[in-house]
């Protein structure tokens, strides 16, 4: 089980720190979990399963 940094992340999402955070908030993006006083890691599967969640952008999917 392979823990991400927010740099990981945020190259593997395209998201910036504060969107990714408003979304943690939210209840929309994988919630970080803490490793130090300082520092966080998310789970690199929780993260994939989000970007899989994701409609792609300019997806022609039927919404039908």
């Amino acid at each position: 089980m392979r823990l991400l940094t927010m740099r990981e992340v945020r190259e593997m999402t395209g998201l910036s720190r504060s969107s990714i955070y408003a979304m943690v908030a939210a209840g929309d993006f994988p919630k970080p979990i803490r490793i130090g006083a300082r520092a966080v890691r998310w789970y690199e599967h929780e993260v994939r399963a989000f970007i899989a969640s994701r409609p792609r952008a300019g997806s022609t999917r039927s919404t039908q």
